[in-house]
């Protein structure tokens, strides 16, 4: 792959290793892979509270969290010093796992999370505050490599477009990409923005070979945005897709959460890597 600068968030998680495996493998010669482990309060916090040395339980608190973080990174040092890993950063930050890999991700090329079971609220608050493509890994992922048969979900929006932009050092390297745009009876005026902003070109002059096709969605009404969202999922699967490319959030997090939402439906039965970007 071809990211020079690519964040990851360690933790002690069980998957913590994969995630790092997967991020690794996505860093160009002579790029950089930073690993960033959180204390876990943040740092707007630490400018209020008093000093730790004045206040014993403040001070073990603190001390019991950077500890925690001092373990996922001598995990990570211990990973990277396997033959064949990219150069590496190991980052303690004094802050909360949200805030602090938003902050750090707006210095790299990409961010790599990885999905628990259920939609958590660190990828919610991540994404929209990143300012970078982030990878999200399914729970169950392995270091198997990915991103030789891609799909993006296209509908020309400001998302859709920045996340294409944000995926092309994979797409430049995968064996098939294709981009789907999800279309009901009643949302033609998706297929009429595609025409006019023809994304097949643009990947051309960047050395991707792609193709495009309209696949046409039943229903409609306030879940529109779930079934869309599950027909991107049911395509990826079909097709053997090993990641899917997709804008995140075009609608605001609150009418996602009343109204369903591509996203939301994408992330909750999430069973491949996903690159999205806000």
């Amino acid at each position: 792959m071809a990211y020079q600068t690519v964040l990851v968030h360690l933790d002690l998680d069980p998957h913590c290793a994969v995630r790092v495996a997967c991020a690794a493998s996505l860093v160009a010669p002579g790029g950089i892979l930073v690993g960033a482990a959180m204390s876990g309060v943040s740092r707007r916090l630490y400018r209020g509270i008093p000093a730790a040395d004045s206040d014993e339980y403040l001070a073990l608190h603190l001390q019991f969290l950077r500890e925690q973080a001092n373990t996922a990174l001598a995990a990570f040092e211990q990973q990277m010093a396997q033959p064949g890993m990219p150069a590496h950063d190991a980052r303690l930050l004094d802050d909360e796992a949200a805030s602090g890999l938003s902050l750090e991700a707006r210095v790299a090329d990409l961010l790599v999370l990885s999905h628990p079971e259920t939609v958590s609220e660190l990828i919610a608050q991540v994404l929209p505050q990143a300012g970078r493509p982030v990878l999200l890994l399914p729970a169950l992922a392995t270091a198997a490599p990915f991103g030789k048969r891609v799909l993006v979900a296209w509908d020309a929006s400001r998302e859709a477009g920045r996340a294409l932009a944000g995926a092309l050092p994979i797409l430049r390297q995968a064996d098939v990409v294709e981009l789907v745009v999800c279309e009901a009876e009643s949302e033609e005026g998706v297929t009429r923005d595609v025409r006019m902003a023809d994304p097949l070109p643009y990947l051309a002059h960047h050395g991707v070979n792609a193709t495009l096709r309209v696949h046409a969605v039943a229903g409609g009404g306030r879940f529109h945005r779930n079934v869309v969202g599950e027909a991107l999922l049911s395509v990826a699967a079909a097709g053997k897709f090993d990641l899917l490319v997709m804008g995140a959030y075009a609608h605001s997090r609150l009418r996602e959460t009343f109204l369903g939402g591509v996203t939301r439906t994408v992330l909750a039965r999430l069973n491949l890597p996903v690159l999205l970007e806000h």
